[in-house]
């Protein structure tokens, strides 16, 4: 069974509440989703959102579209923010040594649970390409 669907709004952090009960609407709709694959997609879609919404600047105008579709063999979203460009480039896989600090783990978090995540910039807007094969 395939879907579609479809968010829309400002990157804030409310934002990532609507995105937790789309994800959980779409788990109630494809009951044919493996629980843990649906998880580990959501985890990685949250971790790049809350990217979005703690670093996209102008911070709180920063307007968003998440479009996710469900195919027989994979998840895949895509979440593009009008926010300034990445600074990053590429990112590491690899978690920080210190255990105790808090940033840059998200995008490394995203990375081990999904089979890609890809970033672009067409003009003035940021892709966020997320894919996850169902077990």
């Amino acid at each position: 069974m395939t879907g579609e669907y479809l968010l829309e709004g400002l990157a804030v952090p409310e934002s990532l509440n609507l995105l937790h009960d789309l994800l959980e609407r779409v788990g109630s709709e494809h009951p044919e989703i493996d629980s843990g694959d649906l998880m580990l997609f959501e985890t990685a879609v949250i971790e790049v959102a809350g990217n979005v919404v703690e670093h996209g600047r102008p911070h709180g105008r920063v307007s968003w579209t998440f479009h996710l579709a469900v195919l027989p063999d994979r998840l895949e979203a895509r979440l593009s923010d009008s926010g300034e460009e990445y600074p990053g480039g590429t990112w590491g896989t690899s978690m920080p040594q210190d255990p105790m600090q808090e940033d840059g783990r998200g995008l490394a978090l995203a990375t081990a649970v999904l089979d890609a995540l890809d970033y672009d910039r067409t003009g003035e807007v940021n892709h966020w390409t997320m894919l996850r094969r169902r077990g």
